[in-house]
């Protein structure tokens, strides 16, 4: 009995089957849906949730704070919604954490927090306009700046996903491209294409992205590059091998026999033909993107502070691994693993999906 579902009904059913291939489908659609809204759910909702308040340094988890405000600069206007969510809120005022507060007349006196068994002398500050104090929460404590970890692991999502979809993007561009080109038309270009192949595969891809990084110079948008240019080579190893068996079968032996052009056959009629492979590749180099974003950052090629990224927040804070705060490293390395496993685990998902040779389907 023939399955009346078109292939792309089939592969998706397949797919469905993999529960862990499911799994990580979810978990990155949920990192999607953090980067979009981004500053919108952050505690912290400065620019690169930047808020230093040096005496909370190593704050633990769950910790409560009282803050005075003592100053407040109103030619910084408040931003629309669209705004925040993409750039932040840059604050408006000044505050001071504090251990006591009590106002008298024109004044508030305060004793500033610095440290759990110190005690500050009271000092007094002009009454600001408006409200003068708030009390704020760090559900994941805070990192040697005295920042919240919670907002900075939040927005360093965006890094980490902005990197790889970028990076995948470039090497999807120059990977299909000179694989095609290779594959189908063979001979001289073919051993040209494929040296060049075999003389990046042999670089190790962290020193390549190193090379590369010290020639475009340290930065957000060289990462893009850098990373693009060192993951190439196995999207083009692959796209080439699948153009090499589809270019002698019927349909493009007849696009040839019409006239059609290189172009033309490559693009209508090969390549959405290996579309599957194709979307495997990106997803397992998506991973891997992710992991040399981080080792550069580790490194300090990557993203320059004050911006988060999981790679800086583990050089910060790895020091304190054998400490009673490990979880200023362990968590941001975590956040790394989580990704990478989920994009790993849907490139599983989907290889199995468009094998169809390993499926017991009926067409």
């Amino acid at each position: 009995m023939k399955n009346s579902d078109s292939p792309s009904k089939q592969v998706w059913k397949r797919f469905l089957k993999n529960k862990l291939a499911v799994g990580g489908l979810v978990f990155i659609l949920m990192l999607i849906l953090v980067c979009l809204l981004g500053y919108l759910i952050t505690p912290d909702q400065s620019p690169q949730a930047n808020e230093m308040h040096l005496s909370l340094t190593n704050r633990k988890p769950g910790r409560s704070f009282r803050f005075l405000i003592i100053s407040r600069n109103d030619r910084i206007k408040k931003v629309n919604v669209l705004e925040k969510m993409l750039y932040g809120q840059e604050l408006n005022f000044k505050s001071i954490p504090v251990t006591s507060i009590r106002k008298s007349g024109s004044h508030i006196y305060a004793r500033e927090y610095i440290g759990d068994d110190e005690i500050a002398e009271e000092k007094a500050y002009s009454l600001v306009s408006g409200a003068y104090e708030y009390e704020k929460k760090y559900w994941l404590g805070t990192d040697i700046y005295g920042r919240d970890l919670l907002s900075r692991l939040l927005i360093g999502t965006r890094v980490s996903l902005s990197v790889g979809l970028m990076s995948v993007l470039i090497s999807l561009f120059i990977g299909v491209s000179l694989g095609a080109i290779a594959g189908y038309i063979g001979g001289k270009t073919d051993a040209a294409i494929s040296w060049l192949m075999n003389v990046i595969w042999s670089l190790p891809s962290l020193l390549l992205v190193i090379a590369i990084s010290f020639a475009l110079g340290k930065g957000f948008w060289q990462i893009f590059i850098a990373v693009g240019l060192s993951t190439w080579v196995d999207v083009a190893r692959v796209v080439r091998g699948q153009v090499m068996a589809l270019k002698e079968v019927e349909f493009a032996e007849a696009s040839k026999a019409l006239g059609f052009s290189i172009t033309r056959i490559i693009s209508r009629h090969i390549l959405p033909n290996i579309a599957g492979p194709i979307l495997v590749m990106a997803s397992a180099n998506f991973a891997a993107a992710i992991l040399l974003e981080t080792g550069l950052s580790f490194l300090g090629f990557g993203a320059q502070p004050p911006m988060p990224s999981w790679g800086t927040m583990i050089k910060e804070h790895y020091g304190y691994i054998i400490m009673d705060a490990a979880y200023l490293a362990i968590l941001p390395g975590l956040a790394i693993m989580l990704t990478v496993y989920a994009f790993n685990l849907l490139a599983i998902g989907l290889r199995d999906a468009f094998d169809v040779k390993s499926q017991n389907v009926s067409l």
